[in-house]
């Protein structure tokens, strides 16, 4: 029975927390999108969903649905993850959600912070900094389909949600967590729903962690999960697990494929080049999905080795990109591009590939609905973020990779 529940707003954000939970010693599954049925035997659950930019209404109700699911398999608390940019469109989804969320709960109140210090995002006096910079002067002032360009958290949020928003600013904070207590107290008399809390270190996140035992709702980035399973263990709920991301050993093949155009995945590639099998496959010169699985599928066929992966790629340079784009529609290319990755995928689990790194997030979601996995035992980090994952009940290993960002030898050390 799951202690903690957890309601992620995308796929690799709700990885990231997973490998977040083991690292804290709890035993950790993976949804992928609201369970039917029973969850499987763990700590924690993480239901991910593809929320973050659906319409509110949508996604209030996807979430609602997860909340549902964990509830009846036993969550004594739920945890909504939003992303460390806090990014969602003036509307939502992260107010409408929570308010949601704590009605169903029948509580009033809930803490929220996005910071997570060791990825670059800290909050100070309801400011949101990412790297060092305001979250309005980041690369996410500009994103496509949520640009940031508020880093006032508490005014940001107030557009999103019915209930006040007040601060928990970095003078009580920093004094722990009887001070944070003592102000959410007050912040609830104030009629207040939200507080926003300012963290700039781990410690801090620890400690409003410690402050939310008996809380039913707290909003925030992996961050601040971070003290949640320390809670259980204290109140003699969770043993010590050295061993929570124990997985039975892999087998078979190992393979990477990469969907992601991003300048990591793209530097991961090149780098992959100098030392493994690369398929770089050209999504502009052969727009279709069944001749570029045909083409992957003979040059696998004297490579699957589990001495070493092979990579087989349809990563591009924006400039091949665009032009895809513009000759096909964006929809369209990057169906097509998806649909080719997941074909190959089927051939490749086919072909006995036990360990697949699967890099990006919109080619992660459509490989595993390909493959008919929507559950993943989490097991050991490959970096900071990102685990290795076995999908239930006896299948392959899977580590499903952001694209936007990880080391460059990324591909090698995942399987060393």
């Amino acid at each position: 029975m799951p202690l903690l529940g957890c309601i992620a707003d995308d796929l690799t954000g709700a990885t990231d927390l997973a490998a977040m939970l083991v690292a804290q010693g709890m035993t950790t599954v993976q949804r992928i999108g609201v369970p039917h049925g029973p969850l499987p035997e763990a700590d924690a659950a993480v239901i991910a969903l593809r929320s973050r930019t659906a319409p509110a209404a949508e996604a209030v109700a996807a979430s609602l649905a997860a909340c549902e699911a964990l509830l009846a398999g036993g969550a004594r608390q739920i945890f909504l993850r939003c992303g460390p940019a806090f990014d969602s469109t003036e509307a939502g989804n992260i107010g409408p959600v929570a308010d949601a969320l704590l009605r169903r709960l029948q509580s009033g109140f809930a803490v929220v912070c996005p910071a997570f210090p060791a990825q670059g995002g800290s909050v100070f006096q309801g400011h949101l900094f990412l790297g060092g910079a305001l979250l309005s002067e980041s690369g996410m002032a500009h994103h496509p389909r949520t640009p940031m360009r508020d880093a006032n958290l508490p005014r940001l949020l107030s557009r999103q949600t019915e209930g006040g928003v007040g601060l928990l600013p970095f003078a009580v904070v920093e004094q722990g967590p009887p001070a944070i207590r003592r102000a959410i107290t007050q912040m609830r008399e104030g009629g207040r729903r939200y507080a926003i809390a300012d963290a700039l270190t781990e410690a801090h996140l620890r400690d409003l962690g410690a402050a939310c035992t008996d809380h039913a709702l707290i909003v925030g980035s992996t961050g601040l999960a971070m003290g949640l399973p320390e809670n259980f263990r204290a109140g003699g709920l969770l043993p010590d697990r050295p061993d929570a991301g124990a997985l039975p050993p892999p087998r078979g093949a190992m393979a990477v494929l990469a969907g992601s155009c991003s300048r990591a995945a793209l530097a991961q590639i090149g780098l992959a080049r100098l030392h493994l099998p690369v398929l770089e496959l050209d999504v502009l010169a052969m727009p279709d999905s069944a001749a570029l699985a045909a083409e992957a599928e003979s040059w696998m066929r004297d490579r699957l080795s589990e001495e070493r992966p092979v990579v087989i790629a349809t990563s591009a340079p924006a400039g091949k990109v665009a032009a895809l784009r513009a000759r096909l529609g964006q929809e369209a290319a990057d169906a097509l591009v998806g649909e080719a990755l997941a074909r190959i995928a089927a051939l490749l689990v086919a072909r006995g590939v036990g360990r697949l790194l699967v890099s990006g997030e919109d080619t992660a979601a459509t490989v595993l609905r390909r493959l008919g996995i929507d559950s993943l035992r989490v097991g050991p980090q490959i970096e900071a973020g990102l685990p290795w994952a076995r999908a239930e009940p006896d299948g392959p290993w899977l580590a499903l990779a952001p694209g936007q960002s990880g080391a460059r030898d990324l591909f090698l050390k995942a399987f060393a």
